[in-house]
């Protein structure tokens, strides 16, 4: 087993090295468009020519990702979770109740076949997991939220289809700097909430911890320590305890606790896997402005994507892991402000590469962006879309891990990995800026290869043809990003509908006033080594009738 760690302060001229690395390509490519442009636009057509049809190929793909992963969300929700898994606790006698259904009835249910073989399996063995041995402890972190935003996710949690009171715990994880505002928060919690589930316990992270950023990672970890405290305490075996992290603003689908039990029973190696559901920005999505809509929707659309492809699965935001794994690795990264997406390669290397990451088709709702004024909700956007950008600082520790002699994992495996998360990094830089304006490079930058190159001067008009042929894609989202609306507040019109498909005009801008320039940004202060440090707090407000702000 490797040090799974980040290193502290200066880093070796190798993990520099690949630190440079993403930014020093996504600059690159724009450089090297511009140098094409000078000594050879016909190679500098062919090269915009390829990443053009390399962003129509993903966009179709995308497209019909999309329209299967929201057809396996809706499947996913209409089975009765809890059934099944109650199912899970007498296999033989569910046996019988399902005797007597046809084929035909079988296969109208969503996924009952194999339900139906896992009870005959089970049914011979009792080297499984019984549901009522399984706690589920939700590590809920706040900084100095307010309980009107607590507490939404509190009545959310008590309204799931599955045992609270027995099966659920809930930590309340909140920081000491978040001062009075914090314990005041804690306050009205227990007072609403106390005698709700089987327990709600509250661990306050101390301020000024060493070997800590300021943020969301080290938080957790400090009350790790206490949930594992507590299980001992109620002589519960660790491997069967299932942490599942919520920011404030979360709202899982209300049977998430009962299919998530049911996927880590009838998973072999579950102590290696982690759980990821479908995290969708639609909480407050009729609220925010136009271009954070058009944001929210389409990182929504990319996590149920994602969630169709489980051989590139990350985590990411919410997340559900074993209790037993956590202790051993010592819970998520105390070094890092993105901790989710680096405790897929924590995790990787712990297990020296014997790890996955299991998908849950079923959401966990979450706000979009939306602060106190228009202008400000744009920069809160900005500084949320850096700070998921600077999820490339992995990009070092993937390779550093790698070139470990200690790991013991394929190589060929984690190499591939890390080519892939390098490319997705690079991608988010520079595609949005080449495919949108480089078309016209060759032309303005080098006027007289017009007159020698028919690809030349026809770029601009091919290129186009093609962007209008992706409009193919935009339209399944739109149409798919309707499904996905949240019922509208009855302050809005009907007209406001109309909207909803307007909006999606913003989506060049934001793909490079947001996701590229962010991108480009954090890749920079890897670059420079000037490291985020600090979780920087989104700004939020909450849109009610008697408006109040918040921060998630």
């Amino acid at each position: 087993m490797t040090d799974i760690e980040i290193p502290l302060g200066k880093r070796t001229k190798l993990y520099r090295f690949f630190e440079i690395l993403p930014g020093a390509i996504s600059i690159g490519a724009i450089v090297l468009l511009i140098i094409l442009s000078f000594l050879s636009p016909l190679a500098a057509s062919l090269y915009i020519l390829f990443l053009v049809l390399l962003t129509f190929v993903r966009a179709i793909t995308t497209a019909y990702r999309t329209i299967q992963g929201r057809l396996a969300m809706q499947k996913t929700v209409s089975v009765d979770w809890k059934t099944r898994l109650d199912d899970l606790s007498h296999p033989k006698t569910a046996l019988k109740k399902y005797a007597n259904l046809t084929n035909a009835e079988i296969k109208r249910n969503y996924k009952l076949r194999d339900h139906i073989a896992r009870l005959h399996n089970l049914a011979n063995s009792d080297g499984y997991p019984k549901p009522r041995q399984i706690l589920n402890v939700v590590m809920v972190a706040l900084y100095n939220e307010k309980y009107e935003v607590l507490g939404p996710t509190f009545k959310n949690l008590s309204e799931m289809d599955y045992d609270i009171k027995k099966n659920l715990v809930v930590f309340v994880a909140y920081e000491q700097r978040g001062g009075q505002a914090a314990l005041d928060t804690v306050a009205e919690i227990k007072r609403h909430w106390t005698g709700v589930f089987r327990d709600l316990v509250f661990v306050e992270h101390p301020t000024g911890l060493p070997d800590e950023v300021v943020g969301k990672g080290p938080n957790l970890t400090y009350a790790g320590p206490k949930v594992s405290a507590w299980v001992r305490q109620h002589h519960i075996d660790s491997k069967n305890v299932i942490i599942t992290t919520l920011d404030s603003d979360n709202k899982p689908d209300r049977q998430y606790f009962s299919y998530l039990t049911y996927k880590w029973i009838i998973t072999p190696n579950r102590q290696q896997c982690s759980f990821q559901p479908i995290c969708l920005f639609n909480n407050n999505l009729w609220d925010v402005p136009a271009p954070m809509r058009v944001v929210a929707l389409s990182n929504s659309f990319w996590n149920v994507v994602s969630s169709m492809r489980p051989g590139t699965l990350k985590n990411f935001a919410s997340h559900s892991q074993g209790l037993y794994p956590l202790e051993q690795m010592n819970f998520w990264s105390k070094r890092t402000i993105v901790e989710d997406g680096h405790q897929y390669w924590r995790s990787y290397f712990f297990f020296d590469g014997d790890y996955e990451v299991v998908p849950l088709r079923m959401g966990i709702g979450q706000d979009a962006v939306l602060s106190s004024t228009y202008r400000r909700t744009l920069k809160a956007q900005f500084i949320q879309m850096r700070r998921w950008a600077y999820g490339a600082s992995d990009d070092a520790y993937i390779a550093t891990h790698l070139l470990n002699k200690d790991y013991r994992g394929s190589k060929l495996d984690g190499w591939w990995r890390f080519f892939q998360s390098l490319e997705g990094h690079i991608s988010l830089a520079c595609m949005a800026p080449i495919v949108g304006f480089g078309a016209f490079a060759p032309l303005y930058i080098n006027p007289m290869a017009a007159h020698t190159s028919i690809l030349v001067n026809d770029l601009p008009l091919i290129v186009s043809h093609v962007q209008q042929i992706a409009v193919i894609g935009l339209v399944v989202t739109v149409i798919a990003s309707l499904s996905m609306l949240p019922p509208r507040p009855k302050r809005y019109k009907k007209s406001k509908n109309i909207f909803m498909i307007l909006q999606w005009v913003f989506m060049p801008i934001n793909a490079i006033v947001y996701s590229s320039a962010s991108a480009y940004v954090a890749q920079w202060r890897l670059m420079t080594g000037h490291y985020m440090d600090k979780f920087d707090v989104t700004e939020k407000a909450v849109k009610k009738d008697n408006p109040a702000t918040k921060k998630s």
